[in-house]
């Protein structure tokens, strides 16, 4: 039996075929600069796809895929009906607030927050009782504080270079953010002989 195994294009997707590898698994037709967007393994055990990482939870929730490896971020703003099994310890970074250094967050004065995540912002902001208006920008979002569309950001933050060339500061830490892999309900209970040997590895490399 055929395991498929959904991945976030990216580099969630690169460091995750590079675990695929170290774990033994060989795909010959695999290369970054391959248009395929699936591949098999030389046993044919496993299968792997290339999708958008917001639609990763949807493939293995609706059983397209029996495993996908995806990042918090995603599936804290994209929830699925998905069992999320392992930290991959991979990707890491954090989600944060961030803004020009004299930005003040008071609770007695509206916010306006540019983000691509209005789910994870929204649910923040609410956690702490701070009102904000949330703007939606897909683009390059350290740009709305510095041309006066929004007080602050709430995006992700890895070394912070992007912050600091941008005169931008860390104004608060949400949470730690890396990459996940998550199973499909059914496929777990119905595919366990062949799935568990394939988490028990990542579950090894995970913790070494």
């Amino acid at each position: 039996m055929k395991i498929k195994i959904a991945l976030a294009k990216g580099r969630v997707a690169k460091k995750a075929i590079a675990l695929l590898l170290e774990l033994g698994y060989r795909f010959p037709d695999y290369s970054e600069d391959s248009r395929k967007l699936i591949f098999t393994d030389t046993t044919e055990a496993i299968e792997f796809f290339l999708v958008k990482s917001p639609d990763v939870g949807t493939y293995v929730e609706k059983g397209a895929a029996d495993i996908g490896i995806v990042g918090r971020d995603v599936l804290m703003e994209h929830p699925a009906k998905v069992y999320e099994l392992l930290n991959l310890n991979i990707g890491q970074c954090k989600m944060c607030v961030a803004g020009p250094p004299d930005t003040k967050i008071a609770f007695n004065k509206k916010l306006t927050v540019g983000t691509k995540y209005p789910n994870i912002a929204k649910q923040y902001f609410n956690s702490v009782d701070q009102p904000v208006d949330l703007i939606m920008i897909n683009g390059s979002v350290e740009l709305a504080p510095i041309l006066g569309l929004s007080d602050c950001i709430v995006d992700i933050v890895e070394s912070g270079s992007t912050l600091r060339e941008n005169g931008l500061v860390v104004l608060r830490e949400i949470c730690d953010i890396s990459s996940r892999l998550i199973v499909n309900q059914v496929s777990l209970k119905t595919k366990s002989e062949f799935i568990d040997p394939i988490i028990n590895k990542f579950e090894v490399m995970a913790l070494e």
